[in-house]
């Protein structure tokens, strides 16, 4: 350093504090406006039942490692963390991706860095945030060939087991671009290979990702396992060959290697009860969990075949 840039850097002390204060407070300004300024980027919200408990605030809080939980209360959205960019499995209903884009914001990511948008079912609660979520990354969106179909029309085909219900009561914002995985494809981002498991049953394009995720040494097999319940509108019944799919993709959810369990509605893995608990120990490392989800999605087919023996069907709404 010369004496002159000496000077100049003594005698302007005050007035680059001053800068550098201004230009923190605008990046803040920018990130914090962003989200809001951006309001025309988010769909209209869907009423249901279930939306509004299912859409309540949910503190973004790290799982494990590279793995973070973004989503609302009742409705998981997953954010990992490659070292080259984010994935974001799931998105919610349409008004669940302005809080999900704040809960990334919270903890020091940006939106514009998720490089990859996986889908877990096309449905409007998990499918709904998707295409808002795309326009304000510019994402890559990743689906089953039947999930892709579903996404880019915003409406469910006719072999989903919900469809009856009708479009007034399922549509959704419609995906413009979505790219096409095979069952066993492996997505690779930084350092995440994010593999593909068709799991169809619950709809015939379920699917489940599964990853590695380290933390101080400590390298964990994350499952997150789609839906595995024979829901349906009314008329559907589920004996004969869509039992024997929903069986098959019970199966291959409790023979993954699965230390953390992890699935699109987190009452199915327990956060509320695991959050109380974290301390020590990581109470969502639970290596029996993605086993005890399959085979109590196979207990719940059991009594809906029952039920459709005994020709007194069963249905819920969504």
């Amino acid at each position: 350093m010369t004496p002159r840039h000496r000077l100049d850097h003594r005698n302007t002390d005050r007035t680059t504090g001053r800068r550098f204060i201004a230009r923190s407070l605008a990046l803040l300004g920018g990130v914090l406006f962003g989200i809001a300024a951006s309001a025309s980027e988010f769909d209209p919200p869907i009423e249901c039942r279930s939306c509004d408990s299912w859409n309540q605030p949910q503190d973004a809080f790290r799982i494990h490692g590279n793995t973070w939980y973004v989503g609302v209360a009742g409705l998981s959205a997953i954010l990992i963390d490659t070292g080259d960019g984010l994935i974001l499995l799931d998105g919610g209903l349409p008004q669940s991706a302005q809080p999900i884009a704040q809960s990334i914001e919270s903890i020091g990511f940006s939106v514009a860095d998720i490089r990859t948008i996986g889908l877990s079912h096309a449905h409007f609660d998990h499918a709904g945030g998707i295409a808002a979520l795309q326009r304000l990354s510019g994402a890559e969106v990743i689906a089953s060939p039947h999930a892709a179909k579903t996404l880019k029309a915003g409406r469910l085909v006719n072999d989903d087991p919900q469809f009856a219900f009708g479009y007034a009561n399922t549509g959704f914002p419609a995906v413009e671009k979505v790219r096409i995985v095979r069952d066993g494809d492996t997505v690779a981002l930084g350092d995440v290979n994010l593999t593909v498991v068709f799991t169809p049953g619950h709809t015939p394009g379920g699917t489940t990702f599964t990853w590695k995720s380290c933390e101080a040494g400590d390298c964990k097999a994350v499952v997150y396992a789609d839906s595995l319940t024979p829901v349906t509108a009314p008329g559907f019944r589920f004996t004969g060959v869509p039992a024997d799919v929903l069986r098959e993709s019970v199966e291959k959810v409790a023979a993954l290697d699965c230390d953390v369990f992890l699935s699109p509605h987190p009452f199915f893995f327990d956060m509320a009860e695991k959050l109380e608990r974290v301390g020590d120990s990581n109470p969502f490392v639970d290596e029996e969990g993605c086993a005890e989800y399959a085979y109590a999605g196979l207990g719940a087919l059991e009594q809906r075949l029952s039920k459709e023996a005994s020709d007194t069907g069963s249905a819920a709404e969504p």
